[in-house]
């Protein structure tokens, strides 16, 4: 049985809790530096409340960070300097410093780390995958009402950031230019910001973030040279626009469209169905499961060093 502790109790911390202590995992207990609440919770849920630090760290194997970022690099290299395996949300740390440490201490130690960018684990991304090959252009958008917890950051740090990952784990090829602009309007960092990602391969991605939207969206599309694919990261649903030359598709097309050269297209529509799972679920699953195996996982500390570069890059230009 693989032990495991949690780091931090707020929002998502509670919800990862509630997850691993009905999981694979053995849940010893978890930390929080906001001792009241902590033992409310303990006293609510039964989950053991430990207020050192260090006295929860010697009891387990697998650490999961849920903490503010700006303690995810402290946290992260002690449990890692104890050889204890770690799950840290996103971002990985608040800066491409840090995280590159905190990465390669990880190898040196023989470590599994994994990052928290649950949006890999979307059943929608996951069911889509398949159908995407070689994008041209990418568009994303992620708009979010405002919620003073993730103001530690800037809103390319608290949502751009899965996009980011997202567009990188898609597009193999590296980036070549990044042109970014962002306001801030509550908070003392930017609140709304966009930026175009143009990659080697000639691909383009454009993304805009929003932490003070009066609606919420989740939403990526990806055009190719045959497809056009929507992803519903929401609703947790995607549709596939396929084009055929007219020659090349059988009678119950849905659809059939001239263009600028008057070459006949055949659009068809496909929804997939998309089997409903537990995102957060599902990826400290993997982590169990990476452990367990002595295998990377799917996320990486290389992914989340990755997109952090990016943000970095996005950030420098506000």
């Amino acid at each position: 049985m693989i032990k495991v502790g949690v780091i931090g109790a707020g929002h998502l911390g509670k919800i990862h809790l509630s997850i691993l202590n009905n999981s694979d995992f053995e849940l010893v207990g978890f930390h929080d530096t906001d001792v009241s609440n902590s033992e409310k919770l303990s006293q609510e849920k039964g989950y053991t409340f430990f207020k050192d630090f260090d006295s929860l760290i010697n009891k387990i194997d697998a650490a999961v960070i849920v903490s503010p970022t700006t303690t995810h690099f402290e946290i992260a290299e002690k449990c890692i300097s104890k050889g204890k395996h770690i799950f840290v949300e996103k971002p990985l740390t608040t800066d491409s410093k840090e995280a590159r440490i905190i990465e390669e201490l990880a190898m040196k130690k023989g470590i599994i780390g994994q990052v928290g960018f649950v949006e890999r684990y979307n059943q929608a991304f996951i069911s889509c995958k398949e159908f995407i090959k070689n994008p041209k252009f990418i568009e994303s958008h992620r708009l979010s009402d405002f919620n003073p917890r993730g103001t530690d950051v800037s809103v390319i740090m608290d949502l751009m950031i899965h996009d980011i990952d997202i567009i990188l784990n898609i597009n193999n090829s590296k980036v070549k230019k990044i042109d970014a602009s962002g306001v801030s309007i509550i908070s003392s960092t930017p609140d709304i910001a966009n930026a175009r990602i143009e990659f080697e391969d000639g691909c383009i991605a454009n993304l805009t973030s929003s932490r003070i939207s009066l609606k919420k969206m989740r939403k990526t599309r990806i055009f190719q040279e045959d497809a056009y694919i929507s992803i519903n990261f929401l609703e947790k649903e995607f549709q596939v626009v396929k084009i055929r030359d007219k020659h090349k598709a059988d009678s119950d097309s849905s659809l059939i469209i001239k263009n600028n050269l008057g070459e006949e297209k055949v659009i068809f529509f496909e929804n997939p169905e998309v089997q409903s799972i537990n995102s957060i679920e599902a990826e400290l699953n993997d982590f169990y499961n990476s452990i367990k195996s002595k295998t990377d996982s799917k996320v990486s500390l290389a992914d989340g060093l990755q997109a952090l570069e990016v943000a970095e890059e996005i950030m420098r230009q506000l």
